[in-house]
């Protein structure tokens, strides 16, 4: 499996964040610490991002940003998705940072430049949790994981922020998508058993990403993952529900093609009987039927060792 080549070295920032620590929090499993409240844009910026930390780290760990859903205008770095996300990973010896992010119509390119600088603030600063800057991997689910996508297809290569992290890297590993959208222009009405229909939704697409003007095809265009696929971008795990029937699985699909074409490493886990919103290991409160966390931590072994 081919990497893309990271820089030598990562460039000193000239403007550091001022990072609270964060209380740390006792959780149910010793093996996990939770820092909670942590900043990571700067001065003047609400956003905060909570890390989940193995307890025990012997030297630098591997890092994961996660990126809660929501339709780009709602949702919370702390839903339960996100709870057991972070602590899952965390208990396999991965420090997790679960990012709060701008949010809301006319949020592009601010949402994707919160999660690059997330990105940055790891690589920078990451040690100080035990964290190693040279292994992040970007994830996220339904809407985070579209921002997860184009982060890891961007980066180092455009929408780059330009503070509070001036010349530090904003590439990444590997990339986790849980059924996000991936193409806006081509994104249908999912039915209620999850089957497709010929009816065009762009969902909060068209407020959030074109400034509520449907004839803004370049930014929806821009917006879109699939636009951003070629050769050499880092491996990607793409995971989908086939009946979803809020984000159809035929933009995974779609997204998976693309890949193979530029020959990108990728996986595709599409999901019997399952629809939105699910975990690792549960949907709807109940068990998912499909054990997602050997797929994932065997993914994640394979892109975060030996770099």
């Amino acid at each position: 499996m081919t990497f893309p080549a990271f820089l030598a070295r990562c460039l000193l920032a000239l403007f550091l964040v001022t990072a609270r620590a964060g209380s740390a929090e006792p959780v149910a499993d010793a093996a996990i610490e939770v820092r909670r409240d942590v900043a990571y844009l700067g001065s003047g910026r609400s956003e905060r991002l909570d890390l989940y930390l193995p307890a025990h780290r012997s030297g630098l760990v591997p890092g994961v940003i996660w990126i809660h859903g929501g339709g780009w205008t709602k949702g919370d770095r702390a839903q339960a998705r996100e709870r057991n996300v972070g602590t899952t990973l965390a208990s396999w010896g991965y420090a997790v940072a679960s990012i709060s992010y701008t949010l809301g119509n006319g949020a592009w390119p601010r949402n994707l430049h919160d999660v690059k600088n997330a990105v940055r603030f790891l690589r920078s600063q990451g040690a100080q949790y035990g964290i190693d800057g040279r292994r992040i991997v970007v994830a996220g689910g339904s809407a985070g994981g579209h921002l997860a996508l184009l982060a890891g297809f961007t980066a180092d290569r455009s929408f780059e922020p330009e503070a509070p992290y001036p010349g530090i890297s904003s590439a990444v590993v590997a990339i986790i998508d849980f059924y996000g959208p991936t193409n806006h222009l081509s994104r249908v009405k999912a039915n209620q058993d999850g089957s497709g229909s010929s009816i065009p939704h762009m969902g909060n697409a068209v407020d959030v990403f074109a400034g509520s003007d449907p004839a803004n095809r370049e930014a929806l265009v821009a917006s879109s993952p699939v636009t951003h696929v070629a050769t050499g971008l880092p491996p990607v795990l793409i995971v989908h529900g086939l009946g979803d029937s809020t984000v159809f699985h035929g933009q995974s699909s779609e997204l998976a093609a693309a890949l193979a074409r530029a020959g990108v490493p990728h996986e595709l886990i599409l999901i019997p009987g399952v629809g939105h919103t699910f975990d690792l290991d549960t949907w709807n409160g109940r068990p998912l039927g499909f054990d997602l966390r050997g797929p994932v931590r065997s993914f994640l072994e394979r892109v975060t060792t030996s770099r």
